[in-house]
């Protein structure tokens, strides 16, 4: 019989669209030999299409596996993974802390850094008071501002003195309640894909070289005028550090199935800073994802049997977890 796997997309959340995309890639790279594709649509107002899935055990009798293709809000950060888990799912991806660690830039940073991985120097402001007193006097400009708990750049400013700050915390502020400033690395963009549960393996980093002033969201879905090279051009021993420290954070928030782990490096010190920890990346035809993986010799027909395999090893390991006292 073949697998059913439940593919959920859309969303209620900024990257909406971004969503769309990458469902279809993962549709099409789901082998109909072996798999039996069910559509779970979510519109921009968080309405399932045909149905929803039903939060209990044994509700949704039709589903082997679910396979999430949600970025950003309602989708990335812990909420609908929450959903699987009451109805005893078995998933793709991270489960709910580590997608909700991850998504919050603030507390991911708090972790990583209580396990040694260097992130950019930041400070936190929130919606009700944008005042960027801290910033300004705890951070040197450029500086980027970024709403918390958002992906693929949306909401985020690249900006360099006091009437961009205030206007960058504005914009940010409009995606989300809690935002970051940080402090500017001017160096390289890389980026590397994890894949697995309990021994989780890096790719080879790719760099991207960006058309505009930073990776924003234009640059990632609209232009088509980055540059990608991979193997990124840092060295040996770079890489090496680089994979390693991608691993370390993985393991650091508790990550499961998939993440891509970005990187600055820093011009002036050759410093890896760690960017951020993207739990559901994206899976359009331009993602960087599985492309890294095609470069190790995954194809995206592999790396989704892969992603489903390692989804089924974690529900079969927490079936042996008991709820109650009996």
């Amino acid at each position: 019989m073949k697998l059913r796997v439940a593919v959920v997309y859309g969303g209620r959340s900024g990257e909406h669209e971004i969503s769309l995309r990458s469902a279809e890639t993962v549709i099409r790279s789901l082998n109909p030999e072996r798999y039996k594709v069910i559509h779970y649509f979510i519109d921009k107002e968080g309405r399932w299409k045909p149905k929803a899935i039903v939060p209990e055990p044994n509700g949704n009798p039709e589903i082997d596996v679910v396979f999430p293709v949600l970025h950003g809000t309602f989708g990335e950060d812990g909420t609908i993974q929450g959903l699987f888990e009451m109805a005893g799912l078995p998933y793709v991806g991270c489960g709910v802390l580590a997608s909700s660690l991850a998504m919050d830039k603030e507390m991911a940073k708090r972790v990583l850094g209580g396990h040694g991985v260097a992130t950019a120097e930041y400070v936190t402001v929130f919606r009700e008071n944008l005042d960027p007193s801290a910033a300004l006097r705890e951070l040197t400009f450029p500086m980027f501002v970024k709403p918390a708990n958002l992906g693929s750049s949306v909401g985020i400013t690249k900006v360099r003195d006091e009437t961009e700050l205030r206007a960058g915390l504005a914009e940010a502020a409009q995606y989300d309640r809690k935002v970051i400033v940080e402090r500017g690395i001017i160096g390289l963009e890389l980026e590397t894909a994890v894949l697995g549960n309990g021994s989780p393996e890096a790719t080879i980093p790719c760099q991207i070289i960006p058309s505009r002033e930073f990776y924003d969201y234009e640059d990632k879905y609209l232009l088509d005028k980055a540059r990608i090279v991979l193997p990124a051009p840092i060295g040996d021993a770079k890489t090496a550090e680089l994979r390693k420290v991608a691993v370390k954070a993985y393991e650091a928030l508790g990550c499961e199935g998939m993440a891509r782990v970005d990187f600055l490096l820093e011009e002036a010190t050759g410093k890896l800073y760690l960017n951020e920890v993207n739990t559901i990346p994206g899976f359009t035809s331009i993602s960087m994802y599985p492309t890294m993986w095609g470069n190790m010799g995954l194809p995206i027909e592999k790396l989704v049997d892969r992603l489903i395999e390692l989804a089924l090893e974690r529900d079969k390991a927490k079936k042996a977890t008991k709820y109650t006292k009996q």
